[in-house]
């Protein structure tokens, strides 16, 4: 790490060169009709089909590899609601080592499974009356175990920003990179990439209505908190920026879009129907940005992640109408 910034373009490329073979080199997917709807050249990072189905194996396994041989005979710790649990959970496996992770008590139970699947130990919380971090943080700091936050940590920002990095190399330079907002730590790490790579592009964020702390926080100029969101992009349920990532996206983020959780099924749908992909909402938020045309004007070439696709098939058609 660098003295002007806690996370940097080679951050970045460490990172990618620390998880090659062991996360996917995920497809980069376009559509000529959702070229047309949008009026631009969309091209979608598909983090849905990542190892554990969403973008946040790169961080975890990234933060995990890093530990010394004594904290992974410990064993690691880490709080999520769902995605990063599970990325944790295959992190510690693939490293030989245990997970206990601490999650909402409403998480969606596929993403509860998935993470007991990998072999964690699971303990859970009321996320509108509970602090996570505290818990997380008593529960680490109790059982000797090493903790990997699900955003508020360098190696696993730059791990994150690996996805941006690879779609960026595959397709070329890109006029926007639009990025679902949850913690902060998909789009601080994208933001480091893209903008290390070209300096002029925009970086656009994309939050759910009811979860707009990071906008808020980008207008005021400090961390704003809101009240717990409740929205169905669970991935986005965040209250505050983290202290972290706020302070990597004030600078590198250029705006922030919001959707409503019609526009993010609608997204869900298309994406299901026209290119045969499933989106959880969290994933599916930049493009509802684009589709609903929350994103003006629109860049000639945009590239999008879609951060993952971890949903139910019971949950997917509630939500799409099935």
């Amino acid at each position: 790490m660098t003295d002007t910034s806690p996370v940097t373009l080679e951050d970045v490329r460490s990172a990618a060169a620390r998880i090659e073979g062991v996360a996917h080199r995920t497809p980069v997917l376009r559509s000529r009709t959702l070229d047309a709807l949008v009026g631009a050249e969309v091209f979608l990072k598909c983090e849905n089909l990542q190892r554990i189905g969403a973008f946040k194996f790169r961080g975890a396994y990234n933060a995990a590899s890093r530990l010394t041989p004594e904290q992974l005979a410990k064993g690691i710790a880490a709080y999520s609601s769902g995605n990063h649990a599970q990325a944790v959970a295959l992190a510690a496996r693939e490293l030989g080592t245990t997970a206990v992770i601490l999650m909402p008590e409403d998480t969606p139970k596929s993403k509860m499974d998935a993470t007991a699947g990998y072999g964690a130990e699971i303990v859970t919380y009321d996320r509108y009356t509970g602090d996570r971090v505290a818990i997380g943080e008593a529960l680490a700091a109790d059982r000797g175990l090493a903790l990997i936050p699900p955003y508020e940590h360098p190696h696993v920002i730059a791990g994150q920003g690996t996805a941006a990095l690879e779609l960026i190399e595959e397709v070329g330079e890109l006029d926007a990179l639009v990025v679902p907002v949850g913690g902060g730590g998909l789009i601080a790490g994208s933001a480091t990439a893209a903008k290390g790579l070209t300096p002029a592009i925009r970086v656009i964020g994309v939050e759910p209505e009811a979860g707009d702390d990071t906008r808020r926080s980008l207008e005021a100029g400090r961390r704003v908190s809101i009240p717990v969101p409740r929205t169905i992009a669970d991935g986005q349920a965040a209250d505050i920026p983290g202290e972290l990532t706020f302070s990597i996206n004030r600078r590198l983020v250029d705006e922030i879009a919001l959707v409503t959780d019609d526009q993010i099924r609608e997204a869900m749908r298309l994406a299901f129907e026209r290119m045969k992909i499933v989106i959880e909402p969290s994933g599916a938020t930049p493009l509802a940005a684009l589709l609903a045309g929350r994103i003006a004007p629109i860049p000639p070439r945009v590239g999008v992640i879609v951060s993952g696709g971890n949903i139910g098939a019971r949950r997917f058609a509630e939500l799409c109408g099935g």
